[in-house]
């Protein structure tokens, strides 16, 4: 979708908001809406666009970018974005299933280590006493 705001900033010289987005990447080439939903979609924007721009045309203080969100928002909901991003709380638990797993793997390693730090020691050992033996037999 990156370079489709891209190309579309580029011809018409005017940043791309995220309705016009949707609108873009949301059509076929002959300009219909790709689904009847999403053609049902793009009025409800289209619709709300015009409610909160007839606001903003009497309050200087509203930023179109931040309607533009709002809009999005509510006609999709909140959980439409998620499905490319996943929300606070599902980030934090996995990062924390993962330093779990992590804090997992140094215990497991710890023990390898000790395990193989002890088998070295008993091969030595038993290395020791064979040269004692030969040492014992010259």
């Amino acid at each position: 979708m990156g370079r489709c705001a891209e190309a579309e900033e580029h011809s018409s010289g005017q940043k791309v908001g995220r309705i016009q987005l949707f609108d873009i990447t949301h059509r076929k080439k002959d300009r219909s809406p790709m689904t009847s939903e999403a053609g049902e979609i793009m009025n409800k924007l289209k619709d709300k666009k015009a409610k909160y721009e007839a606001i903003a045309s009497s309050d200087s203080f509203v930023n179109l970018e931040d309607i533009d969100n709002r809009i999005i928002t509510e006609v999709l909901g909140p959980k439409r974005s998620q499905q490319y991003m996943p929300t606070e709380s599902q980030t934090q638990a996995e990062v924390q299933r993962l330093r779990d797993q992590m804090a997992q793997m140094h215990v497991s390693t710890v023990e390898q280590i000790a395990q193989l730090k002890t088998e070295a020691a008993a091969r030595e050992a038993e290395q020791n006493r064979k040269y004692n033996e030969l040492q014992q037999h010259l």
